[in-house]
C-alpha cells in the first residue's frame, strides 16, 4: 500500500461520523434557538429583586439560578465523575437553596460564572470525538452522554422560561 493511500485510510478512520450530531447538541446546550438564552434571562437582573419570591410562586430568581447551577453540576458529575466516583444527591433538598436571598453580594455573579464553566466542561465532553454518545455509563440505569446532554438542555430551558416569567411578575423584563 502506498504512503498516500495509507494516509488517506488513516484520516478516514479518524473522521468523527458524529460531528454533525455533536454540533447540534452544542448549539442546543447554548440555547437561544427557540427561546431566550440563560444570559438573556439573567442580564441586568436588578440586585434588589434577586431574592424576592413573587406571590403564588415557591422560589426567587436566586433560587432558580442556583438550582440551575446545582442540577447542571450534578449532571456533569454523573457524566464524568470526579475522582472517587459519582455520589447521588438527595431530592429535593440538595438541589434547591433553602433561602430566597443570595447568601453574599457576589453569590449571583459567582453562580453565573460556575454555570458557564460547568457548561463549557460538559461541552468539551460532547466535542471529544473519543466520547461515545450512546454507550451507557457503567453506573446508573442505562444513561449515556447523549441523554445527559438532552437532559441539561431540557432542564435549563424549562427553568430559564420560569426565570423570565418571574422577571415579568417583578416588572424586571423589558424584552
Amino acid at each position: 500500500m502506498s504512503a498516500t493511500r495509507a494516509a488517506d485510510k488513516s484520516s478516514q478512520a479518524t473522521t468523527d461520523e458524529l460531528a454533525p450530531l455533536r454540533k447540534q447538541l452544542i448549539e442546543l446546550l447554548h440555547g437561544g434557538q427557540a427561546h431566550a438564552t440563560f444570559d438573556d434571562a439573567v442580564k441586568d437582573f436588578p440586585a434588589n429583586l434577586r431574592g424576592v419570591v413573587p406571590k403564588n410562586l415557591p422560589y426567587s430568581a436566586w433560587q432558580l439560578v442556583e438550582h440551575l447551577r446545582i442540577a447542571q453540576r450534578d449532571i456533569l458529575n454523573f457524566s464524568a465523575p470526579p475522582t472517587g466516583g459519582y455520589h447521588p444527591m438527595r431530592w429535593p433538598q440538595d438541589y434547591w437553596p433553602q433561602f430566597p436571598e443570595p447568601p453574599t453580594a457576589d453569590a449571583w455573579s459567582r453562580t453565573i460564572q460556575l454555570i458557564h464553566a460547568d457548561l463549557k466542561t460538559f461541552i468539551a465532553l460532547i466535542e471529544n470525538p473519543q466520547s461515545d454518545l450512546f454507550k451507557p455509563f457503567r453506573w446508573g440505569e442505562g444513561q449515556n452522554l447523549l441523554r445527559e446532554a438532552l437532559l441539561i438542555a431540557d432542564h435549563n430551558a424549562y427553568h430559564i422560561g420560569e426565570l423570565i416569567v418571574l422577571r415579568r411578575l417583578l416588572g424586571a423584563w423589558n424584552n
